[in-house]
């Protein structure tokens, strides 16, 4: 059976995310031009009374200190609970690279909002129901909010993909979100004073992120 652990920053940080396939122009932001779908993430002082389920706004609050989970099913982009102050919420998107090859069909932006000085961190997770295991990815979306100009940048390898070390082999493996039906996908978002992380998801870039198999 697989078992995971962490694996050094240093190791992450070795890989880069590569834009890839479209040719695209930048907004001045950071961010591609084009068509996209919005998903803002906003930290709330005070938990939510409404559950939100079924809502279909382009919006999830999360409290502005401490950590949610955000429960991710395949389909097209959706909010389907927006309230993730009182237990999780949940996020529809469609499958990011259909057989695991590395190129996305869509891609995803991100940038830190609101009053500077918070931020979040962002794991990609997935729980194996055969086995109970959870697995969370070694890369991690840091979102922080300072005081210069607010850019977006490509989290799309931190969003929608789980690396992992299986201690079976030593080596790291990539699984995109929905490549196996038996996990049950999600982000743990964990905030720490961010007023709003905003989400772009980009259907018509693609991008390119690691390759699995190097060493834990």
């Amino acid at each position: 059976m697989r078992r995971a652990m962490y694996v050094a920053v240093a190791v992450a940080s070795a890989i880069a995310v590569i834009p890839a396939g479209a040719t695209t122009t930048s907004t001045g932001t950071g961010a591609p031009s084009g068509a996209h779908y919005d998903l803002n993430i906003i930290g709330v002082d005070k938990a939510k009374s409404s559950s939100m389920t079924g809502s279909n706004t382009h919006t999830i609050f999360v409290p502005l200190s401490g950590s949610c989970k955000i429960n991710l099913a395949e389909g097209d982009f959706q909010v389907l609970d927006g309230n993730c102050t009182d237990g999780p919420s949940a996020f529809q998107l469609p499958n990011p690279d259909p057989g695991n090859t590395g190129t996305t069909v869509y891609s995803v932006y991100a940038r830190a909002l609101g009053k500077p000085g918070g931020s979040s961190t962002t794991n990609t997770c997935f729980t194996d129901t055969s086995s109970g295991s959870t697995y969370c990815s070694i890369y991690t979306m840091v979102q922080t909010r300072t005081t210069s100009k607010s850019s977006f940048t490509n989290v799309s390898q931190d969003l929608l993909y789980v690396y992992y070390c299986d201690t079976t082999t030593g080596k790291i493996v990539r699984d995109s979100l929905f490549d196996n039906p038996m996990y049950k996908y999600y982000w743990d978002y964990t905030n720490n004073g961010l007023r709003l992380a905003q989400l772009r998801f980009y259907p018509s870039v693609q991008t390119t992120v690691a390759a699995p198999g190097s060493a834990c």
